[in-house]
């Protein structure tokens, strides 16, 4: 026999030592490990790491064989690895009906188990005695799965476990989302099983989803149908949420230890190197000890402080545990591990010898890792006066074999038997290092030859759909259609994937299907969604948006290909807006914001461009692979033929516009303004009730299309011209004719013409962008809805249209049936014989439902049947026919019915809907989109997007109903809440959805606006939007909500973006009244706002200019109180401050010093209680204030001015002391107060002070001027606080020398 190199020797040595301490225990049925000798519970998460010292021993022999039982040995340690995964394989396949069921519920019940029995691999415990939702385990055990796949081993068998494992897949796709137990199987720290949300089950899940994807389980041998399939946009997700959490772990869990396994080995999920070493850093620092890394914070695991009894903590208790956590040598193994990745010998040596100095020898001379090291009994004193002074004792497993294995890993590495590639097969390591620039490609696509020649005007050249062939362009909703059949399987009963979200990453990608080839155009561009989609300002600002992300976050081979298809619908008025042909030039120069695009046709972009392969449509179950599966081919059979090819519901293309001066006018105003809630004026807080007197804001004259379109058919039957149709009205021309004149005449009411007169002149004063035509003010809630309905068929005017189906909603519902009502049997004689039978005569005769059938002239026929269809008409036919032709017609289709039909109030409203939607009268769009019950398709995402990355939403107008949103919560419970949240208010409510989308869009790209906010609170935002329009406008609070309802969504987004940057802005006006939003680079800009109503003159505009560099500091608290903004570590600071006083009262909300019993100060519960107490205030200005005062007195602690601030401390009395203060330095300088709040009293004055009205005008009795006072300074807030401080809390020395800490 052949003498052993050393190295082989060495070797031996390890394999005994794996044999003796870990192979031994491995039960030879299941192939699992039971936790210890007494208990035979096998963990899903400790099996795959004590197997992984197995692995890396097989492939260390593999690299030495020299001798046949060498070559023995390695296949004996790689088969003991498989046996251990298709162990654990088994347990979960015999579980697969919950990870059917969890697909749709997500709840902790139906998660497969953390544990099963090492004997047979059945469960051990109950669905709900144990904490089972772990979802790292299951990603850790996928992402070995699939390193160990590439390193060679064959661990799953057949395409039913591929199946399986893809359905795996699905199950951790939304880990960024689901509240779990984590690795330390506790969920929130008081252990009282509340699952949270856990950066490292996210990290986890991560690096499992870009290990498996398009990994071949069959590794060399497979072929297509064993390739696991990840949509990339799922792994991104988890990306985006853990990158916002670290290094924080969890809500109630600062810091954890456990982190290490997700910035280093074996997870490698985070690919920012400055946040990896910020993460370990932070670990290092505040968790490592001299016998390894405390868990988190306030661990009371094994603990003699611990109750063993009980498994859950009081929540004052946990403040005992401080300073005696345990300590876990498992994390030295973890950092050994970490820096051989690095190749930092150095701290790896540094390791290794702090790990042997605590690790426990065996009879037999073996170094065995202990579980953790406790405090002892008696020394627990000692420990507490003096941190990681004492000796500690071995608590739990000795070895315990999770640690073991990481460290004869690290012992491997260490001596050079393995390089770290060979333990990273995947090269996940390498994820942190710089990539090179992502160029985008874009392929603009025409609907057909038309709008390909219209864009060729402009010198843009593109390929219509027929063209582009045989490649073809699809929607997205086909591609998350077909990824339905992916991981479908009948024996097991899985049902494939649930989700129905396909990405930008996805649609980025070219596919094949046998022998075609797919585009696919991004989800945003699906019209079929909200009406943000009809915006087409909007839809190029999220293009722009999306091509930026794709720059980030783009990984894959070849570069990512954003097609996008250009259609009739994206005309206006028949022509390619001028949005959309600028951002075509800005592709085509090369750079579109600070990325490199390139613009060009698809064949161009075949070789360059990622190519993903849809062999998972085969139908492999019925044993023909090579076919497709026959429902996916009926499917794109159908889909293919219509899904470019059809028009768009909406047809654009109406009758001749001619607005007809004789109109018969009654008025049902306001209804809809009844509904309104924003608050502006801070002194009067909601707004509901405006007087009757001011006139909503009207639009456009012109008549919509369709009602034009009937007219013509309507008034050929009596062949006069349109200017002297007959009207029904029982009023005279002349009357009319007055009517519309400038004055409102009344003839109802009879008031005096000089009432009336200064009525309109007080109207005149709001800020009028559009013509204003008044109406007749007939209240009309006695108005009959006979007399509505024929009002509606009358009115041209989309408003007032809305405020009469508003009353209908109102007072009969939204289901109430329209048929035959509205005419009175006045011309009998005109109704023809043929009457019954005319419904289905003519479908061009389809009046749209919102017009509810033209004007005046209807009252000629009795209640016949008027064909409405509810989908789009073909009005333009109307126009084409002859009069003869539309004579039998007319007469019979004037009722409600279409085609014996019922027409509902709800078909009007979609009709007026559609219209609204067309002609970008935004302010009735939102509205009628709330009637409808219309919702943001991606709210709950939305919602979740910003949840997930910490930061809690309320909704509604504060103080009295806000409702604040903290978990996840489904589309239609999302809904119903913010429908709580307003009660009628339908416009407001739909704002709300709408800020929401964008709100998670900003967070998703620019993340960094959301920094120091813990809760966004939506109601306020909007107020305060309302707030800034009102100022930039000068109007009055009223005008401004109108205005503020009335913007684009693109323009509302802007605003938005203003308000959250703190950006100052002007606002401009556009054609038809739309306002628009600029950014001021200059301070010059916004002296005046710029809106289109004629500057003020002379004196005015001085005064302008001086206002409002005069409001700034006012302006900013305003914005910082609404947005919830704090200084830096804020929070933490507070708790310093309650750790030396009894507690902190805010608005009559107390918190209690007890608060630090039970919370750590970086812990995210403890910001959101101080944040809670905070919004108790409605004035966002006086919250700033507040927070200010804060500030000044963790400068008092911090500075350890005083050893305690004594009992609790009433924060508002600061800030008004300060305001006396500041008062009485205004009058000693005369400064600008002594016109408000420093006047010398007189009796008058007093009173109005005791009313509650500041002259001012200042939030809770502060004045305006101190609002408006910069922080620094000697007549600065800070100056103030700090002096109420020294004069309201008793432990500050009022007499002798002391260092001024706070200048």
């Amino acid at each position: 026999m052949r003498s052993r190199s050393n190295s082989g020797v060495r070797l031996d040595y390890y394999q005994r030592i794996v044999h003796r301490l870990i192979l031994a225990h491995q039960e030879p049925v299941t192939g699992l490990f039971p936790a210890s000798n007494v208990n035979s519970h096998a963990w899903i998460r400790d099996n795959v790491y004590c197997i992984l010292a197995v692995w890396g021993l097989s492939m260390a022999y593999k690299k030495i064989a020299d001798q046949d039982e060498d070559r023995a040995k390695c296949y004996e340690l790689e088969q003991s690895c498989v046996k251990l995964m298709r162990g654990l394989l088994m347990a979960m396949m015999n579980q697969k009906d919950k990870v059917e069921k969890f697909k749709m519920t997500q709840s902790p019940y139906d998660s497969l188990h953390a544990k099963y029995s090492s004997k047979n691999g059945l469960p051990v415990v109950a669905d709900n005695e144990w904490g089972h939702l772990q979802i790292d385990a299951v990603s850790l055990y996928l992402l070995i799965l699939a390193q160990m796949t590439a390193s060679g081993l064959q661990i799953v068998f057949s395409l039913d476990e591929v199946s399986f494992i893809q359905n795996l897949v699905f199950y951790i796709e939304s880990a960024y989302s689901i509240p779990d137990y984590g690795i330390w199987e506790r969920g929130d720290k008081t252990n009282h099983g509340e699952p949270e949300l856990n950066a490292s089950s996210i990290g986890m899940a991560k690096a499992a989803l870009e290990a498996m994807n398009e990994l071949d389980l069959f590794g060399a041998r497979g072929g297509p149908a064993s390739v696991i399939h990840v949509l990339a946009d799922e792994a991104h997700k988890c990306q985006a949420v853990l990158q916002s959490m670290l290094p924080r772990e969890s809500n109630s869990k600062e810091l954890d230890s456990g982190l290490l396994c997700v910035i280093g080995f074996p997870a490698f999920a985070v690919d920012d190197a400055q946040l990896i070493h910020n993460t370990k850093d932070a670990i290092l620092s505040r968790l490592q000890g001299k016998y390894g890394c405390k868990r988190f914070l306030r661990d009371g695991y094994r603990t003699p402080k611990e109750d063993p009894s009980r498994l859950y903590y009081e929540r004052w208790e946990l403040r005992m545990f401080e300073n005696i956590e345990c300590e876990w040598p498992l994390f030295y193994c973890y950092l050994i591990l970490f820096h051989a990745f690095q190749s930092d010998k150095r701290a790896v040596e540094e390791y290794a010898s702090r790990l042997e100095k605590i690790m426990v020898r065996s009879e037999d001379g073996i170094l065995l890792v202990p579980e953790s090291y406790a405090v002892p009994q008696d020394l627990v004193g000692f420990e507490y006066q003096k941190p990681g002074s004492q000796v500690r004792e071995v608590v739990g497993r000795c070895p315990f074999l999770w640690g073991q294995s990481l460290f004869i890993l690290g012992r491997l590495l260490q001596e050079g038997f393995l390089a770290v590639g060979e333990l990273d097969p995947l090269n996940r390591r390498l994820g942190a290092q710089k990539k090179p620039d992502v160029v985008v490609q874009v392929v603009i696509i025409a609907e057909d030859n038309e709008i390909r020649d219209k864009l060729a005007e402009h010198d843009l050249h593109v390929q219509t759909i027929a063209e582009v062939a045989p490649i073809e362009v699809q929607p997205a909703r086909v591609l998350s259609h077909l990824y339905t059949y992916l991981g479908r399987n009948r024996k097991l009963g899985l049902s494939g994937r649930k989700s129905r979200d396909v990405g930008i990453l996805s649609t980025s990608k070219l596919y094949s299907l046998k022998d075609r080839i797919f585009a696919f155009t991004p989800q945003f561009a699906d019209l079929s969604r909200f009406y943000i989609a009809s915006d087409n300002e909007l839809m190029i600002d999220i293009l722009k948006g999306e091509i930026n992300f794709l720059k980030s976050a783009w990984d894959l081979l070849g570069r990512p290909l954003v097609t996008l298809v250009l259609k009739r619908i994206h005309l206006d008025q028949d022509k390619i807006p001028l949005a959309m042909i600028q951002t075509m030039r800005k592709l085509k120069s090369g750079y579109i914001n600070g990325t490199r695009v390139m613009l060009g046709s698809l064949k161009d972009f075949l070789n360059t461009s990622a190519i993903t392969d849809l062999s998972f449509l085969g139908s492999t179950e019925d044993g023909y692979p090579d076919r497709l599966h026959p429902d996916v081919q009926t499917y794109l059979d159908e889909h293919l033929l219509r899904s470019f090819s059809n028009r768009s519901t909406m047809n654009l293309r109406g009758g001749q516009l001619r607005p007809r001066t004789l109109r018969r006018r009654m008025s049902c105003k306001g209804a809809i303004k009844k509904t309104r809630s924003i608050n502006v004026d801070s002194d009067n807080l909601g707004m509901e009730g405006p007087s009757p007197l001011t006139e909503r804001r009207l639009s456009s004259i012109v008549p919509p299309p369709w009602l034009q379109a009937n007219k013509q058919s309507h008034v050929s039957v009596f062949a006069t011209t349109p200017e002297e149709g007959p009207t029904s009205s029982p009023l005279s021309l002349g009357n009319e004719l007055i009517r519309e004149n400038i004055y409102p005449v009344d003839p109802h009411h009879s008031r005096s013409a000089i009432d009336r007169r200064s009525e309109f002149v007080r109207q005149q004063e709001m800020p009028k962008i559009l013509i204003q035509r008044h109406r007749a003010e007939t209240n009309f809630a006695d108005t009959e809805v006979e007399e509505l309905i024929a009002m509606l068929r009358e009115t041209e005017n989309l408003e007032e249209q809305g405020d009469i189906l508003q009353y209908l909603v109102d007072t009969q519902g939204l289901d109430f049936n329209t048929a035959g009502l509205g005419f009175k049997n006045k011309s009998e004689e005109n109704a023809t014989p043929n009457a019954n039978n005319a419904a289905g005569t003519d479908p061009d005769n389809a009046a749209h439902p919102s017009s509810a059938t033209a004007n005046s002239n209807n009252s000629h026929c009795i209640g016949n049947t008027s064909n409405i269809s509810s989908s789009s008409s073909n009005i333009s036919n109307h126009n084409n026919m002859s009069p003869h032709e539309n004579n039998h017609d007319s007469s019979q289709s004037e009722g409600m019915l279409e085609e014996g039909r019922v027409v509902t109030v709800r078909d009007l409203l979609k009709g007026l809907y559609e219209k609204a939607c067309q002609q970008k009268l935004w302010g009735l769009v939102r509205h009628t989109a709330g009637m409808l019950g219309k919702r943001v398709e991606d709210l709950a995402k939305a919602v979740t997007d910003l949840l997930v990355r910490q930061k809690q939403v309320t909704v509604g107008m504060p103080p009295n109903n806000e409702h604040t949103i903290t978990a996840p919560l489904p589309e239609v419970e999302l809904r119903q809440l913010i429908h709580d949240a307003y009660g009628d208010d339908e416009s407001t409510a739909m704002l709300t959805q709408e800020l929401m989308v964008y709100l998670a869009m900003f967070i998703r790209t620019e993340p960094q606006l959301f920094h120091e906010m813990l809760r966004l609170r939506v109601g306020l935002i909007i107020q305060v939007m309302a707030k800034e329009l009102s100022r930039t406008l000068n109007c009055d609070g009223e005008a401004a909500s109108e205005h503020l309802l009335n913007l684009s969504p693109f323009e509302m987004k802007n605003l938005l973006y203003h308000i959250l940057s703190g950006k100052e802005f002007a606002v401009s006006s556009v054609a038809r009244g739309n306002l628009s939003i600029v950014s001021c680079k200059s301070s010059r800009v916004s002296k005046k706002s710029q809106i289109g109503l004629g500057d003020p003159e002379g004196e005015d505009a001085l005064i302008a200019t001086i206002d409002d560099r005069q409001g700034q500091w006012l302006r900013r608290r305003r914005l910082d109180g609404a947005l919830n903004r704090v200084p830096r570590d804020f929070y933490s600071r507070v708790w310093t401050v309650l750790e030396k006083c009894q507690g902190l009262a805010i608005e009559g909300r107390v918190l209690q010093q007890s608060l630090t019993q039970e919370m750590t100060p970086g812990e995210l519960k403890f910001a959101l209680e101080v944040e809670t107490a905070l919004n108790q205030i409605p004035q966002p200005e006086y919250r700033q204030l507040v927070v200010e005062a804060l500030m000044v007195l963790t400068l008092v602690t911090e500075h350890n001015m005083v050893p305690s601030l004594g009992g609790v401390i009433y924060v508002e009395h600061l800030v008004h002391k300060a305001n006396q203060l500041f008062l009485e330095d205004q009058r000693k300088v005369q400064g600008d107060a002594t016109l408000c709040c420093a006047k010398i009293k007189d009796g008058k004055e007093q009173q109005q002070a005791a009313s509650g009205m500041l002259l001012c005008g200042g939030a809770a009795y502060i004045c305006q001027h101190l609002y408006d006072s910069a922080p620094s300074g000697s007549y600065g807030t800070m100056t103030y606080m700090s002096r109420a401080v020294a004069l309201v809390l008793d432990c500050v020395p009022k007499h002798g020398e002391m260092e001024c800490a706070i200048s």
